[in-house]
This record gives structure tokens, C-alpha cells and sequence, in this order.
């Protein structure tokens, strides 16, 4: 996707603050001296065999892009691909069902949407928040000296595949999907207290991929790696060697500006380019605010938040794992 971008131009309306050009999680466009809105669509094959889960984490999937602009969401459309001649419309009716009760507890309205028939299930949203211009949040807008804090642990990639592949017993998995559905709106309402300069959403490049995208206008980044959350089971699995297919996209991103100053075993190194799904933010904020940050995350139940990395210089963008 990124190349094929790169042969289009970005608007030169002034009005759109944020596009496609920044790598930014969503669109925001300024209707009036104190509001904007958002604008974001995501969609995912099934993470989980369970229609209702399927659903749930596809919509907080969808809905995290508008939380890691600084927005609220207000309205949200389905986007389904559904393959009715071979499932039932029930499976259907309970992927809606856990879209909708995401959308309601993220305080937004379900208005609609669209659908396609489809070989394999699709399932999200489009969705349009709501954030007042002079707090948008950017991916680009780190500077020196600010603390990286992400706020939910990272392996869903390695773990749904560990799943697919009969290697992690449901139950292991089925306890930890409230948690990766769960929506990143209180982590934002805390770190609204905050000097925070910059956010994004660990999702689909991963977390070194992400890192990236907040180092790219010419930053460097140390990530820490003894600091990284991980989900139960999903570290154990990537040792196992269980990864995705896209692992080595990711991986191929990042690799001439990413230096591993650590010894990692090849599973621990996967771990860095684990696509995510319904992931965190990453919040960049001042250093010495973070951990301040870190003890209103975790006061407020959001236990895993960690500090996992610093901006510890400009001029060319580039990665240290230490």
C-alpha cells in the first residue's frame, strides 16, 4: 500500500489536517474554528472461530484509529464480506451483534453501512469522530527526549495463528479476548491529563513498524526490549517458531533503519514485527511525565501499560533495540 501511495498527491486543502501523506491513523478535516472530524475505515478476516468475538474485535479494531487521532467516535458503518451461500445467517447475525455492543459501549451510534458476497468473512467499520483542531493527535510529532508508553501488550499476530493452527488450546486464548477487545477510550481520557505530543495504534505493521512511522520525519528511537509487554503464551509461541504471513513484510520495512544492539533469539526478534489486532497506543510524551503517566494507566486498571522506548536524537530516522 505504501508504494502504490506514494504515486498519488495529497490535498492541498487547508482544511485537511491530517492525511495519507504522515502514515497517520485516520483522516481529520476542520470544519469550524473548534471542530474537526475524523475519518477512518478498518476491516479484518476472523482472529477467533467465535462469530460474537469476531465482531467485538473487529469493531475495537476499527474504533481504536479514532482514539489514536485524539477523537471520540460518534457514528460508525459495517463493512461486511460475507460468504452466505456457505454459512448461516446466524454466524452473521452474532458478527453484527458484537460490532454493535463495541459500538454502543464506545459511546457511538451505529448508522448503517454496506455489504459484499465474499469467499471468507470480513468484518469492520467505517467510522467518523470528532476532536477539536487544536487537539489532534499526530504519529509525527515526537521530539527529543519524550518517553515512549504503550498500553496494551503485544502477540495477538503469533497467538491467532498459534490458535489456527491447534498449537494453543482455545481457553488459553478465550481469556485474554476481553482484554484485546477492549477499547482504548479510558487510555486516552487519562493521557489527555498529559503533555502528550504524539500517539499511534499498534496495529497491523507492528510495533517496530509503528516505532517507524514516529521516527520518520528524522528521529532516533531506542526501544526497550526487557520492557515489552506480551500477552500470555504468545512469546513461548513465536520461540516455537509461529508467525504470520506477514511477518517478513514487516520486517523488510523497517530493516535498513532497525539495529538489534541485544542478542534475541530469531522468536524473540519476530516479536518486534507481530502484526497486531485491536493493539494499544503508543503515547510520546515528555520523560519526565511518564512515569506519572504510567501510575494513572495502571491506577485506572490498564496493568500492562509500560514504558518501552525514548527519542534520544534527530537528524535520520532509525531504531536501536537495546
Amino acid at each position: 500500500m505504501s508504494d502504490a501511495l506514494k504515486t498519488l498527491h495529497s490535498s492541498q486543502d487547508p482544511n485537511l489536517l491530517v492525511s495519507f501523506d504522515t502514515r497517520d491513523d485516520a483522516a481529520v478535516y476542520q470544519i469550524s474554528d473548534d471542530l474537526a472530524y475524523i475519518s477512518t475505515a478498518d476491516f479484518i478476516t476472523p482472529p477467533v472461530d467465535d462469530p460474537y468475538w469476531f465482531g467485538q474485535i473487529a469493531a475495537a479494531n476499527a474504533l481504536s484509529d479514532i482514539y489514536a487521532m485524539g477523537g471520540k467516535p460518534v457514528t460508525a458503518l459495517n463493512l461486511i464480506m460475507f460468504p452466505s451461500k456457505i454459512l448461516p445467517s446466524d454466524v452473521l447475525r452474532e458478527i453484527l451483534r458484537g460490532g454493535q455492543d463495541k459500538i454502543m459501549e464506545a459511546g457511538a451510534s451505529l448508522a448503517g453501512g454496506h455489504s459484499v458476497e465474499d469467499n471468507e468473512p470480513k468484518y469492520g467499520l467505517a467510522v467518523t469522530g470528532l476532536v477539536h483542531p487544536d487537539k489532534v493527535l499526530s504519529n509525527c510529532k515526537i521530539e527529543i527526549g519524550d518517553a515512549l508508553i504503550l498500553t496494551k501488550p503485544l502477540g495477538t499476530g503469533v497467538l491467532f495463528n498459534a490458535r489456527r493452527d491447534n498449537l494453543l488450546p482455545y481457553n488459553d486464548l478465550e481469556e485474554l479476548l476481553p482484554q484485546i477487545a477492549g477499547l482504548n477510550a479510558l487510555a486516552l481520557e487519562i493521557a489527555r491529563q498529559f503533555d502528550i505530543n504524539a500517539c499511534t495504534d499498534i496495529t497491523g505493521f507492528g510495533l517496530a513498524g509503528h516505532v517507524f512511522e514516529m521516527a520518520q520525519k528524522g528521529f532516533q528511537i531506542k526501544i526497550f526490549y526487557n520492557n515489552l509487554p506480551f500477552y500470555p503464551h504468545a512469546l513461548q509461541m513465536s520461540n516455537k517458531g509461529v508467525n504470520t504471513r506477514d511477518n517478513k513484510a514487516n520486517k523488510d520495512e523497517v530493516k535498513n533503519f532497525l539495529k538489534i544492539d541485544r542478542t534475541l533469539s530469531p522468536g524473540e526478534e519476530a516479536m518486534l514485527y507481530d502484526p497486531q489486532t485491536s493493539g494499544g497506543l503508543l503515547f510520546s510524551l515528555p520523560a519526565s511525565q511518564s512515569e506519572s503517566l504510567l501510575k494513572a494507566l495502571k491506577n485506572a486498571g490498564i496493568k500492562d501499560a509500560a514504558q518501552v522506548g525514548e527519542v534520544v536524537a534527530d537528524k535520520k530516522a532509525c531504531i536501536t533495540v537495546s
